[in-house]
Parts: C-alpha cells; structure tokens; sequence
C-alpha cells in the first residue's frame, strides 16, 4: 500500500490512568515524517480490545471530540510483552473507517480484538515506517533518516499533501500510557526545562 513515516512530539511525558474498562482518546503533532509514537497499554484479563485512528478522514473520538482530517496517513504496529510483533496493519477497510472526503481514501487504521491478560505496546507512525522486524527491539524502517519517499513533508502513498496530527483511541483497557519519543527528555528533565506536554491524554469510562 502506502510508505511513509510519520513523527510525532505528541506527549512530553509519560501519562498513565488506571481505571478498568476504561476508553482512552489521545491527540498529538508529529514534527517529522520518520517519528514514531508509543503506547503502553494493559488489560487484566481478555478483553476486546480496539486501536483507532482518526486523523487521516476525521471524525468523532472515543471522547466525543470532534477530530479535523488532513493528518498523515498510519500505520499502527502491536507488540506483546516480550517484544514481539503480534500485528501491523497500513489501512482499514473502508468499512471500518471514514474516506477521506477530499482523496477518497480510507487510510485511517482499526484494529479490534480480544487480547489476553497483559501488557501490550501499540506504536503509530506515518506510512511506509514499517516495523523493521519480528521484535520491537528491531526498530523501524526509517529509523535514523527521513523517508527518502516523503522528503516533502507529510505525503500520503498517492503523493497528496498531509499534515503531522494525529489522533489515537485505545478502547477497553485497564491502563494506557504515552511513551515519550526517542530524544525526548523524560519527565523530571521536563520539568527541569519547563517544557510543557504537546500531547494530549484524555478518558471516558465504559
């Protein structure tokens, strides 16, 4: 399908909520085409579990929030404790999710599915920053550089002009937390530096 990265300074720190069964609704900004965002979820036993994006067609959140369109386009990758890859997925099917109203595109990603008792990584970057491998250690494919496709900016696969939002919704767990990007100062450095967070964590119970 489509290959491009997308990078992300959404959250300048690590944010966790601890409530069970509960809908989380993440917002942020990718500042390069090759970043990769991470989060870091849990559920204590199996659940349904659902991963959606909003921000390539738009749309209304988990939150109730009302999300613009015109952000790269996803990919989102799913990694067990261990490390190892369970799931990557490009594109939705245009019956899970919205086309985009200006490309016609349904490149927004949704994954639902019953996870066991555990902790799970889900990382989100912008087509083609495929997982490098079978374990998250492997990295991306465009770790260390720009995406010699994408040079321009934020492009989807059909070359049209995209922007670095994002928005992440993480469905019936117990708890969720950013991680911040590579490079980025964890928290007491933060407040060390007085930055603020660029990200956005919100949440609504089932």
């Amino acid at each position: 399908m489509k290959l491009s990265t997308f990078a992300g300074m959404l959250a300048l720190a690590t944010i966790t909520t601890a409530a069970q069964a509960t809908n989380l609704s993440f917002t942020g900004v990718f500042s390069h085409d090759n970043d990769v965002q991470r989060f870091t979820f849990t559920v204590s036993g199996t659940s349904t579990v659902t991963l959606r994006s909003w921000s390539y067609a738009g749309g209304v959140n988990a939150l109730g929030d009302t999300i613009a369109r015109g952000g790269f386009d996803p990919i989102l990758s799913l990694f067990d404790a261990t490390g190892a890859k369970l799931y990557e997925q490009d594109d939705a099917d245009c019956g899970d999710v919205a086309a985009d109203l200006m490309t016609g595109r349904c490149y927004d990603v949704n994954y639902k599915n019953a996870l066991a008792a555990g902790t799970y990584t889900v990382t989100v970057q912008q087509f083609n920053n495929f997982a490098a491998g079978s374990n998250l250690a492997d990295g991306f494919a465009r770790d260390g550089g720009a995406n010699e496709n994408f040079r321009n900016g934020f492009l989807d696969s059909a070359g049209d002009k995209r922007d670095g939002h994002w928005a992440f919704d993480i469905l019936n767990v117990d708890t969720a937390a950013v991680t911040p990007p590579a490079g980025v100062p964890e928290p007491a450095s933060l407040a060390l530096l007085g930055i603020g967070v660029l990200g956005l964590l919100r949440r609504k119970r089932s």
